[in-house]
């Protein structure tokens, strides 16, 4: 079994990793050529995974070519606006019928398409078969081997539990799904929550707006997933309610991080200029807000959120306005 792993950020290197130890034939895309030579020289990714030694098994390159050649999987880790310019540069040299299964948690910022979109379109050329990998599951807690249960989405139920088998450990609990489309959306939608969540702990208001947030956010994670055709309790499961509440609580959370500073007063320009890791939900968030307009869904957290990023509105404001809505029933 041959798989190839573009994106070598901290989950793409666990994913990579988790592949390896089980005994599969893995190669992990390095785009730096520096921190190529930092993982063979110490088995460690020093920039995205410290501390977490890599199996001897697993391969790397520098060289997109060679690790999608002749591979029964590619597994797709890039940052989600990356994954339209990743899959160009390879399409060519895929066969029929690829399996292509993607990690990265996005919506296509321009053409507020979902990450399935994105492959069907670049790859319509050779018909692939798409699959998404989605839920709560921290990357150096995975690594370090903690009890994880995350979901696959693949339309086709046989393909899906052949991925299943693939990623399962004693460790790694993987369940499948047919609704690709609400998996990969969950996964998108709540690192925007997240954001709000963090700025909500940053401006300092305690456990009861939080709780409040999640659970809205929620609601309308699943208005919108519906109108894009997904199932309403896909939501309900570990790539929706799961991941939402991970993301939103945890510090381990690169989206959360960059709420709780906004709330605490830096500007968004700051915080990213001093993270090395991409924070998907803050371009998620343009492309969310810009879609969920095209489709007439009500978002008024995701509509804030996109006001504090980039209208540069005051956070308390923002929070004032979503308490001070026209108040309704809650179903």
């Amino acid at each position: 079994m041959k798989i190839g792993v573009l994106g070598a950020g901290s989950w793409g290197t666990t994913l990579a990793n988790l592949l390896a130890k089980k005994g599969y034939d893995v190669i992990l895309w390095v785009r730096e050529k520096e921190l190529l030579e930092q993982i063979y020289k110490t088995r460690e990714n020093i920039w995205f995974l410290p501390g977490i030694k890599l199996s001897e098994d697993l391969s790397f390159s520098n060289s997109l070519p060679e690790v999608v050649k002749d591979k029964d999987y590619i597994l797709v880790v890039v940052p989600a606006q990356f994954v339209r310019s990743t899959l160009f540069s390879i399409r060519d040299r895929l066969k029929k019928n690829q399996i292509i299964i993607c990690a990265s948690k996005g919506i296509e910022v321009g053409s507020y398409k979902t990450m399935s979109q994105v492959v069907f379109e670049e790859l319509k050329e050779i018909d692939p078969i798409y699959a998404v990998l989605s839920g709560p599951s921290f990357a150096k807690e995975v690594s370090l081997n903690y009890p994880t249960a995350v979901s696959l989405g693949c339309e086709i139920q046989e393909i899906g539990n052949d991925i299943q088998q693939l990623f399962s450990t004693r460790w790694f609990r993987v369940y499948t799904n047919t609704d690709y489309r609400g998996v990969e959306l969950g996964g998108a939608i709540k690192n925007v929550i997240a954001i709000g969540a963090g700025i909500c702990d940053g401006l300092g208001f305690g456990y009861d707006p939080r709780a409040a947030l999640i659970t809205r956010g929620l609601a309308e994670m699943s208005r919108l997933g519906v109108a894009l055709g997904a199932k309403k309790e896909t939501f309900m499961g570990l790539s929706g309610l799961g991941d939402l509440v991970l993301t939103c609580t945890g510090d381990l959370s690169r989206n959360r991080q960059v709420g709780l500073r906004i709330g605490r007063g830096e500007t968004l320009k700051d915080i990213l200029n001093n993270m090395k890791m991409v924070a998907e939900g803050v371009k998620t968030c343009e492309a969310l807000y810009e879609l969920g307009r095209s489709k007439a869904v009500e978002m008024p957290i995701t509509e804030q959120v996109y006001k504090i990023l980039y209208k540069d509105k005051d956070p308390k404001t923002a929070v004032e306005e979503l308490m001070l809505r026209d108040l309704k029933s809650e179903y």
